[in-house]
């Protein structure tokens, strides 16, 4: 049972972070963007945000799609309904 409370855990750490909810929110109106793409849109530094794009992945709130020697991003429904659950308060 412990297992499922770290799990939680790190889905919960992962969005709790203004920066990440704005990449969640980016990424939910416009899919397939890379980390440079991220970066430009929300006028921060690209080695933020691929670390931000990259604890997302690591929790399945985004999904990394390698197109030959590009990585594109896309919110997962996990993300989608965090975002939601966001919204909501």
């Amino acid at each position: 049972m412990s297992l499922q409370y770290k799990k939680i855990e790190k889905i919960v750490k992962s969005f709790a972070n203004h920066r990440r909810l704005q990449v969640l929110e980016l990424l939910a109106k416009t899919p397939n963007l890379s980390v440079d793409d991220i970066s430009q849109n929300l006028n921060v530094n690209f080695v933020t945000i691929a670390d931000h794009v990259r604890k997302l992945s690591d929790a399945g709130l985004v999904e990394k799609k390698y197109k030959g020697r590009f990585v594109i991003h896309t919110i997962t429904n996990r993300g989608k309904s965090i975002l939601s659950f966001c919204k909501m308060l």
